[in-house]
């Protein structure tokens, strides 16, 4: 825990910013999830740190505690779910661990692996954000008294969307068959469930269903590269 940590959390949780005085690290590699999640930490009054990675998110935790780690389940070197349990058995613990996925079969399997909660993408309700984290921490660290709940929802930076739209781009233009196309199918997954993008979701699952299978048709590679390049090409991805 770096100084600067040390004196935010001596801030006090208040029923418009309820979570002030937390430090959250968010292991996530979509751009545009961790775009809405910082919106939501802003107006929650949370500090903010990301990793795009278990190994970077390994290297932030050895020089700082945060309060919180939100980890997402599918990161291009691993399993989210091998962090969670790190995490949920090292001495001394994260006050909160949750789990984060579109997938919401995978909630048990965060729980089973040590999460004191999860999280359902799309994130795009500061209420539903903010009940989350609170639900996976110890009452001292809850704003007393009744409180409102914000109804508001977060819409984050479309540029955040095309980054990730770039970087799918970038690794189908290399790997157009296995583990790699795996982990891109899985990434557009949860980037189209964020961005509420329909077709570019029925295309990844149309992969993912294929790839089950033990097949890749080019044809179905093809299309996607297309759609993820029409969406870089647009002046505004969504």
């Amino acid at each position: 825990m770096d100084e600067n940590d040390s004196l935010t959390l001596t801030k006090t949780p208040t029923a418009r910013r309820p979570l002030l005085g937390l430090t959250i690290l968010v292991v996530e590699d979509s751009r545009y999830a961790c775009e809405a999640i910082r919106l939501m930490c802003l107006r929650s009054g949370a500090r903010i740190r990301r990793a795009d990675c278990l190994r970077s998110a390994r290297r932030h935790l050895s020089v700082y505690r945060p309060s919180v780690v939100i980890v997402d389940l599918g990161l291009p070197d691993g399993s989210g779910l091998d962090l969670i349990a790190e995490l949920a058995s090292a001495i001394p613990r994260v006050t909160g661990l949750l789990g984060l996925s579109g997938n919401t079969d995978m909630a048990a399997e965060a729980i089973n692996a040590g999460a004191d909660g999860f999280l359902d993408k799309p994130l795009d309700s500061l209420a539903a954000f903010q009940q989350g984290v609170l639900a996976a921490l110890p009452e001292t660290y809850r704003p007393a008294g009744p409180r409102a709940v914000a109804q508001v929802q977060i819409t984050p930076d479309p540029m955040a969307y095309r980054d990730d739209m770039n970087h799918a781009a970038n690794l189908l233009e290399d790997h157009r068959d296995g583990p790699v196309l795996d982990y891109v199918a899985q990434f557009l997954d949860g980037v189209a469930r964020s961005a509420d993008d329909k077709a570019l979701l029925q295309a990844t699952n149309d992969l993912a269903e294929l790839r089950a299978r033990g097949r890749t048709p080019n044809a179905t590679v093809k299309a996607l590269i297309a759609m993820v390049q029409d969406r870089i090409s647009r002046r505004v991805a969504i």
